[in-house]
C-alpha cells in the first residue's frame, strides 16, 4: 500500500495545474464546429482550442515528459484535425476524436524521439542525462523512466486515468477498447509499476 501511495503521490507531483473539465458540447454542436474546422473557419478552430487546448497540454505533457514537446503535438493534432475534420463522423464526441489524434501524434513522436536516440553518440547521451538529474527530483525522474518504459496502450491509460481523471468509459472511447479492458490495463499496469518501483 505504501508502494501505491508513493506512485500516486509522485505521479501528482509531475501533473501541470488541474485542468476543469470542459461543458459537454452536444453531437449537434461537434458536427457543427467540425464542419466549420472542414471550410477552414479560423474561429471554429479558436473555439476548439480554447475549450480543449490546456487538456490536450496536459495529456500531451503526461505522455512526452516536457511542454515543449506537448505544445508541439497539439499544434500538430491540430493541424491533423484541419486535413480530417472533414471525416468526423460524429460517432465519438469531438473532444475524444481530438483526444485520440492527440495520443497517436505523442505516439509518432515517442517513435521518432527512441529512433534519435538510438543514434546519438554514447557520451552525448549521459552528458543530457547527468544534466537533467541534476535539474529534477529524483523520485519524479524515476517514475517518468517508469512510465516511459511502459508500452504506449499501458502509459496512456495509466495517464488517462491516473493523472487526467478520465473515467473508463471516456479511455475507451479515446484509445478504441472496451471499458473493461481499460480497467484491466490499469490494473496490471499498477501492479507492474509498483513491482518496478520497489526495485528501483
Amino acid at each position: 500500500m505504501a508502494d501505491e501511495e508513493m506512485l500516486s503521490s509522485t505521479a501528482a507531483a509531475t501533473t501541470l495545474p488541474p485542468v476543469a473539465a470542459a461543458p459537454r458540447p452536444t453531437r449537434e454542436e461537434d458536427n457543427r464546429i467540425a464542419r466549420a474546422c472542414a471550410a477552414g473557419d479560423s474561429a471554429a478552430f479558436e473555439e476548439l482550442y480554447r475549450r480543449f487546448g490546456e487538456r490536450l497540454k496536459s495529456i500531451g505533457f503526461h505522455h512526452l515528459g516536457n511542454v515543449s514537446d506537448a505544445e508541439d503535438a497539439v499544434q500538430e493534432t491540430f493541424l491533423k484535425l484541419h486535413r480530417a475534420a472533414s471525416s468526423y463522423n460524429g460517432e465519438a464526441s469531438l473532444a475524444t476524436w481530438l483526444a485520440r489524434i492527440l495520443i497517436n501524434t505523442c505516439y509518432d513522436m515517442l517513435r521518432r524521439r527512441r529512433r534519435r536516440i538510438d543514434e546519438t553518440p554514447l557520451e552525448d547521451f549521459v552528458t543530457a542525462s547527468r544534466a537533467a538529474a541534476s535539474v529534477d527530483d529524483t523520485k519524479r525522474l524515476a517514475l517518468r523512466k517508469l512510465l516511459d518504459e511502459l508500452p504506449e496502450q499501458r502509459r496512456s491509460v495509466f495517464v488517462l486515468f491516473e493523472i487526467e481523471g478520465l473515467s473508463h468509459a471516456e479511455i475507451g472511447q479515446i484509445l478504441d477498447i472496451t471499458e473493461g479492458n481499460s480497467k484491466w490495463i490499469l490494473f496490471a499496469t499498477k501492479k507492474q509499476l509498483q513491482e518496478q518501483w520497489r526495485r528501483a
